[in-house]
C-alpha cells in the first residue's frame, strides 16, 4: 500500500518530552492544551490506499515543544560540525540539519513501546526518544559519557529501554534487523510496531526487497520508511533509480512538514495493526549539509537549490509560522527560547569534554557475553588452531617442538581463566597468516631449481 504528503502533526509526543520539561515556556498560552486545526499544506498522494485526513488536531503547547525541540536538533547539529572541523569528533559524521520534521512527527505519533532503528545519520532521532545533549557530545568525541560509552561515535547510537536500536553504519542493514524488531513485537503480542528508517541511496538494494517480502509474507507490524533527501551520497534519485517515485512501493509523506509526518505515522501504525505492514512510507526531506562532513554538497547541487528550500520549506520556519499565526508567542519570544537552546547546547559540549576517554580495557567488552556458553568460541578457537600448527608441520614450517609448546601455552590460559581470549583469537590469526606463508614458500620451492 502507499501513503502520500502527509503535512499535519496531532497528539503529543511522548518521546520528546525530556526535551520539552528541560525548559521553562515563559507564557501561560505554553502549557494549554486547548485545541487547534490545521490543514496540511499538500494533499496525501496516496498508492493503493485511502490517504488519510489533511486536518490535523494539535494544541499550543504541543507546537511550542516541537519549536524547542526542533531547534536544539538544529543547533546540535550546527555545533557537530563545527566540533568535527576543530577535529574533536573524529571518524564518519553525518548531520540532520533540515530533516528534523521526521524525527519530531514521528515521536508525536507513537509510543516508546514502538521500536525505532535507522542507519548513520541517527542524532536527532536518539534525542527524539529520550536521549540527552551530553551523551550525543561524549558519544560524538569517543567519551565514556556517550551513550555507547564512546565506542560507537556518530553512526552506533542505541538506545533500548526507549526502543531506539541504532545507528547502522552500513548501507540498508538495519531494514532486515527492524522486520526482525517487528517479528518480536508481533511474537510478544505488545500491540506495538517498528519503523525501520532507509535513505534513498538504500532504496533499490537487494536486502531491502527481501525484508519488504518477508514483512508482506509473515504480515509484521512493520513501517519501512525512506527518507528521500534526493541524493544518495550525491548521486541524484533520478540517476540511481529507473523509478524514484518510491512511494508507489508504499506511502508517500512531505518530510519538511512535522505535522504530516505525524499523520502519516499515526495512520501508518494503525494500518501495520491492523491490516499489515506499509511496505514502504516515502518520506521526502532535504538535508542542508552533503552527504557527510567529507562531502561539502557543492559539487552536484547549487546553493541556490539550498537557499530556496531553506526559504520556502524550512520545517522549523514552517513551525514558527503556526506559533505566530495563531498568537503563541512573539518574535522575540521565540528567539528567546533559541538563545537558551544555544545555551543548553555549550554548556553539554563543555561537560562532554571533560568526560575522559574509555579505558583500553573497554577493547574487549561487550565481545563475549560471560555465562551464556560462549567460552565454546574459546574452545572453538584452539581447535582451529591446533589444525592450523597441522597443516603447518605438513608444509615444513613448524615442528612438533612448536606444538607442544603452543600446547603449553594454551594450558596456563585454561588455568589462569578467559582473560586471555583476544590472544587466542590474535594467535588463531596468526596461524592463517603463517600456513599462507608456508604455501607460498611450498609452491616457489616447487617452481624454483
Amino acid at each position: 500500500m502507499a501513503l502520500s504528503h502527509l503535512k499535519s502533526f496531532s497528539s503529543r509526543s511522548n518521546l520528546v518530552k525530556p526535551l520539552a520539561t528541560a525548559f521553562s515556556l515563559r507564557r501561560q498560552i505554553s502549557t494549554s492544551t486547548d485545541p487547534i486545526t490545521i490543514e496540511t499544506s499538500v494533499p496525501f498522494a496516496t498508492h493503493r490506499c485511502d490517504p488519510p485526513s489533511r486536518t490535523v488536531e494539535t494544541n499550543p503547547q504541543e507546537l511550542l515543544s516541537f519549536f524547542r525541540v526542533m531547534a536544539t536538533m538544529r543547533r546540535m547539529e550546527i555545533a557537530a560540525d563545527s566540533l568535527y572541523k576543530a577535529k574533536l569528533i573524529r571518524g564518519f559524521c553525518h548531520l540532520y540539519d533540515g530533516q528534523e520534521a521526521v524525527a519530531v512527527g514521528m515521536e508525536a505519533a507513537i509510543t516508546k513501546k514502538d521500536s525505532i532503528i535507522t542507519a548513520y545519520r541517527d542524532h536527532c532521532t536518539f534525542l527524539g526518544r529520550g536521549g540527552t545533549l551530553l551523551e550525543v557530545f561524549s558519544e560524538l568525541m569517543g567519551r565514556q559519557g556517550g551513550c555507547s560509552n564512546g565506542k560507537g561515535g556518530s553512526m552506533h547510537f542505541y538506545k533500548k529501554d526507549s526502543g531506539f536500536y541504532g545507528g547502522h553504519g552500513i548501507v540498508g542493514a538495519q531494514v532486515p534487523l527492524g522486520c526482525g524488531l517487528a517479528f518480536a513485537h508481533k511474537y510478544n503480542k505488545d500491540d506495538a510496531v517498528a519503523f525501520a528508517l532507509y535513505g534513498d541511496g538504500a532504496a533499490n538494494q537487494g536486502q531491502l526487497f527481501e525484508a519488504l517480502n518477508i514483512s508482506a509474507l509473515w504480515d509484521l507490524p512493520v513501517i519501512l520508511v525512506c527518507e528521500n533527501n534526493h541524493y544518495g551520497m550525491g548521486t541524484a534519485e533520478w540517476r540511481a533509480a529507473k523509478s524514484p517515485a518510491y512511494y508507489k512501493r508504499g506511502d508517500y509523506v512531505d518530510g519538511m512538514d512535522a505535522f504530516a509526518v505525524k499523520q502519516a505515522c499515526k495512520f501508518a501504525k494503525e494500518h501495520a495493526l491492523k491490516s499489515g505492514p506499509i511496505l514502504a512510507m516515502e518520506v521526502v526531506d532535504e538535508v542542508y549539509h552533503g552527504h557527510s562532513m567529507s562531502d561539502p554538497g557543492s559539487t552536484y547541487r547549487t546553493r541556490d537549490e539550498i537557499s530556496g528550500v531553506r526559504q520556502e520549506r524550512d520545517p522549523i520556519e514552517r513551525i514558527r509560522k503556526l506559533i505566530l499565526t495563531h498568537d503563541l508567542a512573539t518574535e522575540k519570544e521565540l528567539k528567546d527560547i533559541e538563545k537558551e537552546v544555544r545555551k543548553q547546547v555549550d554548556e553539554a559540549i563543555a561537560q562532554a569534554k571533560e568526560s575522559p576517554m574509555p579505558d583500553p580495557s573497554e577493547l574487549f567488552t561487550n565481545v563475549y557475553v560471560k555465562g551464556l556458553g560462549v567460552e565454546i568460541c574459546v574452545d572453538f578457537a584452539m581447535i582451529l588452531i591446533l589444525n592450523k600448527f597441522e597443516a603447518l608441520i605438513k608444509i615444513e614450517m613448524v615442528d612438533w617442538a612448536g606444538v607442544f609448546l603452543i600446547g603449553v601455552l594454551i594450558f596456563v590460559w585454561y588455568l589462569i581463566g578467559s582473560n586471555f581470549e583476544p590472544g587466542l583469537v590474535a594467535l588463531m590469526v596468526s596461524c592463517f597468516e603463517l600456513q599462507a606463508y608456508g604455501a607460498d614458500r611450498k609452491e616457489a620451492r616447487a617452481v624454483l631449481p
